[in-house]
């Protein structure tokens, strides 16, 4: 316990202290004024809008930048897909790993497009070397550059007034790739591999056991159906093993940015568990700062850019008190452990419930405390790397990872969408205050009128109806309920977090779900899109209407957006919402499992 205190103290103590530092860098780099240390990299920059016929001079309009947006994230998915389907023909593919199947490609090429990350497969037998690092690593970083940039041109629709454009995507997108993730990936890229974390393109290695192991398996026919004896069981067959194939690949590049970009897909199946990816403890705890560090520094960026870093560190504290409110949930449920296990004498420490707490899942070298603090923090960020199986959560830790999506990863979130989905909650709460006393909302300066709010609906509403409305599909639909291997209650729980996480693009799983068939693949790929882009494209119509607005002068009337007073409102209308939206659902999944424990106290 005093360890993961210790932790989570020093976390957010490092976390809070680069925020300004790192936040007055990006804010150079969107304003154009590059910091010596990058500043060499320019006529690359400048080369790239030549060779693509880029005017970066020209300004969009609001709908020009949300078109680019759309056709570059098309063309991501088609390229994804294509390469997936190819890889068999292709090279750096040691393994000689055939062309993935075209519903698991389709659900992926969404996936890493949409910043979700969500993983049907298992990476280290499906994917080959130039499908991990030419379709997924270059997708990690242009996801994360593409939230980048609409959220700077959200906050340029805040700073400018009387003005019809909020930038240009092609710059914002460049400049978020060149000077900012692809630095710090680098940098954090040979700081992994300097703990140990694998990077190469060399075969699979193969290691003798000690001693030989044997299982049973079914026999297949030709056509990959079980086979049957005249009675009707499956007949199966012997296997022995005596060797273990230990995966290899380049890790530690796509490690970096997977939690910088706040992507979260890991090369190997067992994600940030797995030693190759995540080795020591220097390594866990520079992964989740990396995870936080972008939608940090965004709050001051946004302060500075409007002119008063106030409102950024307002925004940063409500991020901040929400977090801590929920893990603190988190790490006291795992530390209680399982009721029922002191029920039935596994732990004769009945007082305490198991001594350990709930260490079903986590790895023994991370213990509790930072397990815990991994898991609401890949939640809250959009991120879902996990270094612990979520589904063997105490029904109250798991409630904590589903709620920090639900609430629309505003968390500090991903990098970019994080922001800009609190920005849309802000207007939410003036608009809000604004009913209590009969004035006009107003912020930043700026009237929220009914076009805004409008827009403002369909941001929040459009992905807890993706998310209830898919849930809802899946439990009825015999495609659905066919891979929901855990019945009841917790069943249920597993279905509502994968549409909560493919809806809000978080990537993590409650991973008892079969989710590799072409039910899932289809229906959260759609919930994927949709709740990527029809986020997006209302957030850039409100930096359009913003942008060409007058800016207003202060008056006594006008709602103070940087003290105690708007953080309480804000948290309070992120939790109204949330609380409204998914309690019933939420009823009937995490909150049975947690009533159904108490008959073992």
């Amino acid at each position: 316990m005093i360890n993961g205190l210790f932790q989570i103290a020093l976390y957010l103590g490092v976390l809070l202290a680069l925020a300004k530092p790192m936040g007055y860098y990006m804010l150079r780099v969107y304003e154009g004024k590059l910091p010596a240390l990058v500043r060499w990299m320019q006529p690359a920059e400048n080369l790239f809008y030549r060779l693509c016929g880029v005017d970066s001079k020209q300004e969009m309009r609001w709908t020009q930048y949300a078109l680019a947006v759309l056709w570059f994230s098309l063309l991501g998915v088609l390229a994804v897909y294509a390469i997936q389907r190819l890889q068999g023909w292709l090279p750096l593919n040691p393994q000689g790993f055939g062309a993935v199947t075209p519903d698991s490609s389709f659900n992926t090429a969404l996936s890493f497009v949409t910043n979700t990350n969500w993983q049907g497969y298992v990476g280290e037998t499906t994917m080959s070397y130039l499908t991990q690092v030419v379709a997924l690593t270059v997708q990690n970083f242009f996801s994360a550059a593409t939230s980048m940039a609409v959220v700077i041109a959200l906050i340029r629709g805040f700073a400018r007034h009387t003005t019809e454009t909020i930038g240009n995507f092609w710059v914002d997108m460049t400049r978020s790739t060149l000077y900012i993730l692809l630095p710090l990936s680098t940098v954090l890229a040979l700081v992994l591999v300097s703990q140990g974390v694998v990077q190469n393109f060399s075969e699979y290695k193969n290691a003798l056991l000690m001693e030989s192991m044997s299982y049973d398996q079914p026999k297949l026919d030709a056509s990959g159906n079980p086979l049957k004896d005249a009675s009707g069981n499956a007949v199966t067959e012997k296997i022995v093993v005596n060797k273990q194939s230990i995966a290899m690949g380049p890790v530690a590049s796509q490690e970096a940015i997977k939690e910088l970009g706040t992507n979260g897909g890991g090369f190997f199946n067992a994600n940030s568990a797995h030693p190759f990816e995540n080795p020591t403890p220097l390594a866990n705890f520079l992964e989740m700062l990396a995870i936080f560090l972008i939608p940090a520094a965004l709050c001051y960026t946004f302060g500075t850019m409007v002119g008063d870093t106030r409102q950024g560190w307002a925004i940063l504290v409500a991020m901040t008190l929400l977090f801590v409110c929920f893990l603190a949930v988190a790490e006291y449920a795992e530390q209680q452990g399982n009721p029922a296990f002191a029920a039935l004498g596994v732990d004769q420490n009945i007082s305490a419930m198991q001594s350990g707490g709930n260490m079903e899942g986590k790895e023994t070298r991370y213990g509790i405390g930072a397990s815990a603090l991994w898991a609401a923090a890949t939640t809250s960020a959009s991120n879902g790397s996990v270094n612990s199986m979520h589904d063997s959560y105490t029904p109250l830790g798991g409630l904590v990872t589903m709620v920090m999506m639900q609430l629309g990863e505003v968390v500090f979130g991903g990098t970019g969408s994080g922001l800009y989905g609190m920005l849309v909650f802000a207007m939410m709460a003036v608009f809000i205050a604004g009913l209590m006393i009969g004035r006009t909302p107003e912020y930043l300066g700026k009237k929220i009128e009914a076009f805004d709010m409008k827009m403002v609906a369909i941001a929040i509403l459009m992905t807890p109806a993706l998310v209830l409305l898919g849930t809802a599909i899946a439990v009825m639909a015999s495609g659905g309920k066919a891979t929901i291997f855990n019945p009841g209650a917790h069943g249920f729980s597993e279905v509502l977090y994968a549409f909560s996480s493919a809806a809000n693009n978080n990537g993590s799983a409650f991973a008892g779900l079969g989710a590799n068939t072409p039910f899932y693949n289809g229906w959260l790929g759609f919930a994927m899109w949709f709740g990527r882009f029809a986020v997006i494209v209302p957030v850039l119509a409100i930096a359009g209407s913003l942008a060409a607005k007058k800016r207003l002068t202060q008056g006594p009337g006008t709602l103070p957006t940087h003290g105690l007073l708007f953080v309480g409102l804000l948290v309070g209308t992120v939790l109204l919402v949330g609380a409204l939206t998914y309690v019933p659902a939420l009823a009937l999944g995490p909150v049975v499992e947690h009533l159904m424990l108490w008959p073992g106290r």
